[in-house]
């Protein structure tokens, strides 16, 4: 925050708990934060994983990297600046979600170690899972499924994940993945796992 500004803001206490929340809901707010490169299967385990939890009656919500440029982060580009920005926003609303007591599931290509650290920071240890999407640039390159890849190869998308752009894997995540080699159900039964569900 600018120095000038905090004395102007004040932290609002309310009277609900996050332990009341979770009592309401019944389940323990985290938020599973997928990495790996375009095109990896992160919002597509994401939006699978949702789909589970809420047919199990677990109050969840995705972020989506992609959606939340289309709003919330519009304004932000692919430097590394803003790869920045873009990251601690998601975490700060990740954070929100869960004080409010919601699953949160963040599929986000967040390259950078340092970035995915402070959003474990700002989300809190304790409800933060980093899920790595491990597949391969070989096989997310293959799929190319935005075409992007390929307009990255030419030139015409610059600063690209794994092409002009670097991507540093986790070191230590909490789960890793390879939907290259993995079916969709042997993943999404791994991440209930994670959570604690039976598969």
């Amino acid at each position: 925050m600018n120095d000038k500004l905090k004395p102007l803001v004040v932290w609002h206490g309310g009277q609900v708990s996050r332990e009341d929340r979770q009592a309401l809901l019944g389940h323990q707010p985290l938020t599973i934060w997928f990495t790996g490169l375009s095109a990896a299967g992160k919002s597509t385990l994401a939006y699978a994983l949702e789909s589970e939890l809420i047919a199990a009656g677990r109050a969840c919500c995705v972020l989506d990297g992609d959606n939340v440029r289309h709003g919330l982060n519009r304004n932000l580009g692919f430097s590394a600046e803003d790869r920045a920005e873009n990251i601690r926003r998601v975490a700060e609303v990740a954070h929100l979600m869960n004080d409010a007591g919601l699953i949160v599931l963040a599929a986000f290509i967040s390259p950078f170690r340092a970035d995915r650290e402070l959003a474990r920071e700002i989300i809190g240890p304790e409800q933060f899972r980093e899920v790595f999407v491990s597949t391969s640039l070989a096989v997310c390159e293959a799929r190319d499924p935005k075409g992007l890849y390929c307009k990255a190869r030419s030139g015409a998308v610059p600063e690209f994940t794994g092409i002009s752009s670097p991507y540093e894997a986790p070191e230590n995540p909490h789960l890793a993945l390879d939907t290259g080699l993995l079916s969709s159900a042997e993943a999404i039964a791994q991440l209930k796992g994670l959570l604690g569900l039976a598969a």
